[in-house]
């Protein structure tokens, strides 16, 4: 605008001047963005997102030096690529987080819980990402963990009487309830996915494979088969299950399936999206015997490390096949580590969350900031570490820009876009900023049930309630770790400072927590159509 000012006005030459300079920046930044959006050839990359379920900070090896647990495979894809040390879930709890990664939306903003047994979908008609993709001419495929519900009531049989689960964690339905041979709705079809294969929920009923949108095989029998895990509680919910279930075939056969379809694409025309949400290392926790005392973190650690080997047969796969050079692969989990998390690391010295306070359900950063590693060969800078803030929200804005799509009016309204960030910053001196923690985030809410939330903005995170967690907490790993109880509303950390949320400033900056307190309020007041 100053350029056309001075236009005007008679300066012709400064402004024009202005403008060249103004038109070579813009033609740089297409550049970088064809660059980014096509790669060398001009085709559009693949897109493969891997979910971790249940997996903690402390559990990549990359990223934890003291760490019991070998993850080769993550730690190989880490040093090809860009990893991320202050990375958020949008929860603390699974059903939230995959809502919004796939639709760039705070889950808060609709909703706090997990989808529970036979529950109704989470999404409505909200744009999803494989959505966005598919517009784009990607062919798109979701194979493991669903849990974001289905329209049970299609298959439904006329008289069936469900009853409650304990504590509303569902309902119970016998096997004969159901009309196995219909399809069923509200799954991945009815959302932006050509294909998917999976267990939906491995720990909720039916225990049974879904192919695209009906259960393959009829689930004949109520679950009574509670086989011995190699940590922590069965966990799994009664109802229908198919004859001869085999939880510790799960991960085996989803890894299978995964790599046979990635050999199917080879030689089709369209660019890919693939969402793999793993239902590891969730409970129960039940390692292939190939992967027993494999680690040094008992039965989870090696749950773990049959995690970090399929993540390598995925990207094997995608190797052989002649795609890894234009496939953007993102790694992530849903949320923190589980309670058995805490008997882990007194009997192994094995810390799920690394240097964090805190576990799954929580609101310290232990809930909810998680692994994050994203690799693109020619794009993002290989053996890269960020500081910057961003959340799982973020993927959806970022993946529409490389892909070179624009994301519609009202549609992923939470989500920012880091593909600069990605890239190393676009020259050598934002490039520098970028890995030293300059995005374009700077605040981020937390949230897991709706009771309490936490803001993050720079270096200080405020907890707007008594405490940050939601799991009870053993008594002597408070004693251990210097955690003292106190007599504030609140709680207010320096993440800079204090990573481990040991020190409650909120007494020491009233005017901090009265300005985070204010931009809480605006962002949840913030209307969804709007932009951050």
């Amino acid at each position: 605008m100053n350029a056309v000012s001075l236009f005007f006005t008679g300066r012709k030459l400064v402004g024009v001047l202005v403008l060249a300079i103004m038109l070579l920046l813009v033609c740089e930044i297409s550049a970088v963005a064809g660059e980014a959006v096509g790669g060398s050839d001009g085709a559009l990359p693949n897109v493969v997102v891997l979910y971790a379920d249940d997996m903690g900070y402390g559990d990549l090896s990359a990223q934890n030096r003291e760490s019991k647990i070998p993850t080769p495979n993550l730690d190989r894809l880490a040093t090809q690529g860009m990893r991320f040390t202050d990375a958020h879930s949008s929860s603390g709890i699974c059903t939230p987080s995959r809502y919004a990664l796939l639709t760039g939306r705070y889950h808060w903003r609709k909703f706090h819980d997990i989808v529970q047994a036979f529950g109704p979908p989470v999404l409505d008609d909200e744009l999803t990402l494989a959505e966005l993709l598919r517009r784009r001419g990607y062919h798109t495929a979701c194979i493991g963990k669903w849990h974001l519900g289905w329209n049970w009531d299609d298959i439904l049989r006329s008289g069936a009487v469900p009853q409650p689960l304990p504590g509303g964690r569902g309902r119970l339905y016998a096997p004969g309830d159901f009309d196995w041979s219909r399809p069923v709705s509200g799954g991945p079809l009815s959302h932006g996915f050509d294909e998917y294969f999976g267990d939906d929920v491995p720990n909720f009923p039916p225990y049974a494979w879904f192919e695209n949108d009906r259960v393959i095989t009829e689930p004949t029998e109520p679950l009574t088969i509670t086989p011995e895990t190699a940590e922590g509680a069965w966990e799994a919910r009664p109802g229908p299950m198919v004859k001869g279930w085999d939880f510790y075939g799960v991960i085996p056969r989803l890894t299978e399936r995964a790599t046979e379809w990635i050999a199917g694409r080879r030689g089709r025309e369209e660019p890919f999206f693939l969402y793999v949400p793993f239902n590891s290392p969730h409970a129960p926790i039940v390692p292939a015997d190939e992967f027993r005392e494999r680690s040094e973190a008992g039965g989870y650690g090696d749950f773990m490390v049959q995690t970090d080997d399929k993540v390598g047969r995925i990207l094997a796969a995608l190797e052989e096949h002649g795609f890894a050079d234009n496939t953007l692969v993102i790694f992530t989990s849903d949320n923190g580590p589980e309670r058995y998390a805490y008997e882990r690391a007194r009997r192994f010295g094995h810390r799920s969350s690394g240097p964090l306070r805190g576990l799954k359900r929580d609101l310290y950063e232990g809930g909810h900031r998680v692994p994050m590693i994203v690799r693109w060969p020619g794009v993002v800078p290989e053996g890269s570490v960020s500081d910057a803030l961003i959340s799982q929200i973020d993927l959806m804005a970022t993946i529409a820009r490389a892909v070179g799509s624009e994301l519609p009016a009202g549609q992923a309204g939470d989500s920012l876009d880091f593909l600069d960030v990605w890239r190393g910053g676009a020259g050598e001196a934002a490039g520098k900023a970028a890995v030293a923690g300059i995005g374009p985030r700077r605040s981020l809410v937390h949230n897991t049930f709706a009771r309490a939330f936490a803001i993050r903005h720079d270096r200080w995170l405020l907890v707007l309630a008594k405490s940050g967690a939601h799991s009870q907490v053993p008594a002597w790993f408070d004693e251990a770790n210097g955690y003292v109880r106190h007599d504030q509303p609140g709680e207010l950390f320096d993440l800079s400072v204090d990573l481990a949320q040991r020190h409650n400033l909120y007494a020491e900056h009233p005017g901090v927590v009265r300005e985070l307190t204010e931009l809480f309020g605006e962002i949840r007041d913030r209307p969804v159509a709007e932009r951050p």
